[in-house]
């Protein structure tokens, strides 16, 4: 029989790895399709892992549901104190893997959005940004998600405060086009960037809210010239479900 290819292993060791964080991280008992269904891994596939985990002890199965098993015992200790990083980053890595185009989760600071989990395309032409640096949300679709939930006093307060600064021709720096996208951003529950921080670069972005509370905003970076209406809406709908998934964890 054929050995497994290099890209099969690296694509095998990579789920297997997302499955130990997803579940780690998810606090309760997985049955396998809840696993499948939100790291996009076949069933088919997903069995065969499960099973090599469980038998090295890094998962315990309990009748249909695998939780953390005692192989995991230096993760296990911090059960129950994990960051917000640590819980999106599995997700952050499904998205960029089922678009392959690059996908980021970014919390706010003040009038700045600062990406904590990001995954790049493997595509030449791609959209990256590093981990930690600060940007200022008007340029952004996620900075535009994150001001839709804002309130009209801290709206006002931003606009009489942040710097708009032009980074392309594009860039909305105004008043009134900002506050248009915003309601737009409220309307669909999508906010949505066209080359407004990069040049050739597409946005969309998608608000997180756990436990009632705005906790970042999810986002897909898609160079213009594969941007379509029908890649849009798969990125919406995908954007969608992964933050379903953590607004329901």
């Amino acid at each position: 029989m054929a050995s497994e290819s290099p890209s099969s292993s690296v694509k095998s060791a990579t789920r297997t790895l997302d499955i130990i964080e997803y579940v780690v991280a998810a606090g309760r008992p997985l049955v396998a399709q809840e696993i499948s269904n939100a790291l996009g891994i076949p069933v088919s596939s997903l069995s065969y892992l499960l099973s090599t985990l469980a038998e090295r002890t890094y998962l315990q199965r309990v009748g249909r549901r695998y939780t953390p098993g005692p192989g995991l015992e230096r993760l296990q200790a911090k059960t129950g104190g994990f960051s917000l990083a640590e819980r999106v980053t599995p997700l952050v890595r499904t998205l960029r893997m089922q678009l392959n185009e690059t996908a980021s989760f970014w919390v706010r600071h003040g009038w700045e959005a600062e990406p904590i989990a990001t995954e790049s395309s493997d595509q030449a032409l791609r959209y990256a940004v590093d981990t930690g640096t600060r940007l200022p949300l008007h340029a952004l679709a996620s900075g535009k998600a994150l001001l839709a939930t804002l309130s009209e006093a801290e709206l006002a307060q931003y606009f009489a405060e942040a710097n708009f600064e032009r980074y392309t021709p594009a860039t909305v720096t105004s008043e009134a086009k900002l506050r248009k996208q915003i309601e737009e951003a409220r309307r669909t529950g999508f906010a949505l960037t066209d080359e407004e921080r990069s040049l050739g670069i597409n946005g969309i972005g998608r608000v997180v809210k756990i436990g009632g509370e705005v906790v970042g905003a999810l986002s897909v970076a898609i160079p213009k010239v594969r941007y379509s209406p029908a890649l849009a809406q798969r990125a919406m709908d995908l954007l969608q479900r992964t933050a379903g998934l953590l607004e329901a964890g």
